[in-house]
């Protein structure tokens, strides 16, 4: 499994149309193959900043999958005019199994 992580920095007074359109933008990630969930967290400390988690089954399922899809220029349409600067994405490998 995958962990995609992005923080988003949306643009003040525009949190509460944010949340809405990500509610629509939701269902076009959630319908990829090889998704497995995702959750959206507020700051406490900067109200206009967001972490997204996004769980994939593989690298290729979100890189491909879902950024060369049609599902993902709707995405794009929704939530991209929001973001100040543009968020960084990073992929993680699954958690390390560490002896402690």
């Amino acid at each position: 499994m995958i962990l995609e992580v992005a923080v988003l920095d949306v643009r003040e007074g525009s949190e509460a149309a944010f949340e809405a359109a990500f509610a629509q933008a939701r269902p076009l990630i959630a319908a990829t193959p090889g998704f497995i969930d995702l959750a959206l967290r507020r700051c406490i400390e900067t109200p206009g900043r967001y972490l997204l988690t996004v769980n994939w089954r593989a690298l290729e399922d979100h890189t491909i999958g879902f950024r060369q899809s049609t599902r993902y220029e709707q995405w794009r349409e929704l939530l991209h005019g929001f973001y100040e600067p543009f968020p960084h994405v990073e992929h993680y490998a699954a958690p390390l199994e560490l002896k402690y």
